[in-house]
């Protein structure tokens, strides 16, 4: 399995799930120390293997480099986990352009290219596994600060239903895993941290609980799934309430948990 972003947060945690299920390994991330250690303590407590790549996938041609490393070392890779991604905080005109579609390279550009070029290979052998990490947030409407997580979000969640129906009779499951609010390093990236401290706890989920429930999802080949009954419940107000009403709330919320920039 090869995990993108697996350094750390949810992808650390599939990383320990899918190690407990029997896989082998490839994870990649931009810390080179982190993916050893973590890639240590996997080898410790499972029989398996596990390798790493240190890749910045914001680079142009980062997935062929990447991808011809791991070919380099003889692997073959049966699934891959699209999970590096990032909250690029403040309001859309706080930003220039360069970051957005940096933003928008390693949230919408890598994921698709990396399950473009892994997918032969999992057709042919008849066999693979594509987990996209969504969000609970590509199920809602835009809020103020994060202007494109919910959109790059949205994209992925209609992607993987689509390559879903595509892959029917492959053996090639293909799911989105849409989170809700996950306890990871994450909130602290993105300076939500407080925010996220004042929700109750039947709002968060801890990061070994959504693996857990990724994992079986995408088995169970789930073309969309979202963990917990909180998290399908705000989902399911969010597309059968009025959507005036919804955006209100979302507008009201949004200066709790998302770090607009403003003072």
């Amino acid at each position: 399995m090869l995990i993108t972003g697996g350094s750390a947060g949810i992808g650390a945690a599939l990383a320990q799930e899918y190690a407990g299920r029997g896989w082998n390994l490839i994870i990649t991330a931009r810390r080179t120390d982190r993916l050893i250690t973590l890639g240590k303590e996997i080898e410790a407590a499972f029989d398996v293997t596990v390798d790493h790549v240190t890749a910045d996938l914001m680079k142009d041609g980062a997935v062929d480099v990447m991808l011809a490393e791991i070919a380099g070392k003889g692997l073959i890779v049966d699934g891959v986990i699209n999970n590096a991604g990032y909250g690029h905080t403040g309001l859309y005109l706080d930003s220039p352009w360069a970051d957005h579609a940096r933003f928008n390279r390693l949230m919408v550009d890598v994921p698709c290219e990396m399950t473009h070029k892994l997918l032969p290979g999992m057709i042919e052998r008849g066999f693979g596994r594509v987990m996209n990490v969504a969000s609970l947030a590509g199920h809602m409407p835009g809020s103020r600060g994060h202007t494109l997580y919910a959109a790059v979000k949205a994209y992925l969640i209609k992607f993987s239903q689509s390559l879903n129906v595509e892959m029917d009779g492959t053996g090639v499951h293909v799911s989105a895993l849409c989170p809700g609010f996950t306890i990871t390093e994450f909130h602290d990236v993105n300076g939500t941290r407080e925010g996220i401290n004042q929700l109750p706890d039947y709002m968060k989920m801890s990061a070994e609980d959504c693996a857990r429930l990724g994992a079986d999802a995408l088995e169970a080949n789930e073309d969309v799934f979202i963990p917990g009954k909180v998290n399908r419940t705000i989902a399911r107000l969010g597309r059968f309430l009025p959507q005036k009403r919804v955006k209100k709330i979302m507008a009201k919320m949004s200066g709790g948990y998302r770090n607009t920039g403003e003072a």
